[in-house]
């Protein structure tokens, strides 16, 4: 087991198998060190995380279901990694889309719950450059999708 595996064991996590794409394109691009990861939509056990921010769900339930799309992205990694999630340099930037009514603003919030997992999972190899924007509805109606750019050994 990793150590960043190991650190998520201690934090109650234990990674998924990376989600297979839903259409044609692919889940992960590498150039050169820099992996990108294609968005992945909040989902826990295989139940997608459903609603809308500012109606149906509140930020924290936001926070939760961000969170989870942290934990695919890890997933995703690994994968690239060819399973060897030591491998990751560091997470460089999160882009997080937040579904939610006109009037809400705590979308940066909401994208917390990935952030704050990313550096609780992996200290500062979990610190990242971040842009959290609204959206009128996301794939499936999930509350939360998030790409990933990370660097990798």
């Amino acid at each position: 087991m990793s150590t960043i595996e190991t650190r998520l064991a201690e934090l109650g996590v234990t990674l998924p198998d990376a989600p297979a794409p839903a259409a044609n394109y692919v889940p992960f691009v590498q150039v050169g060190d820099l992996v990108h990861i294609s968005g992945q939509i909040s989902n826990e056990d295989g139940t997608l995380i459903t609603g809308k921010l500012g109606d149906t769900m509140t930020t924290e339930e936001g926070a939760a279901a961000a969170k989870t799309c942290a934990i695919a992205l890890l997933a995703q990694v690994k994968a690239a990694c060819g399973g060897d999630l030591d491998r990751l340099v560091r997470v460089v930037k999160l882009v997080g889309f937040v579904n939610s009514t006109v009037d809400f603003t705590e979308q940066p919030k909401v994208v917390n719950g990935a952030s704050d997992f990313m550096v609780e999972a992996l200290g500062d190899k979990g610190r990242h450059a971040r842009s959290a924007v609204s959206a009128a509805s996301l794939p499936l109606g999930v509350a939360v999708e998030i790409e990933g750019i990370f660097q990798i050994a």
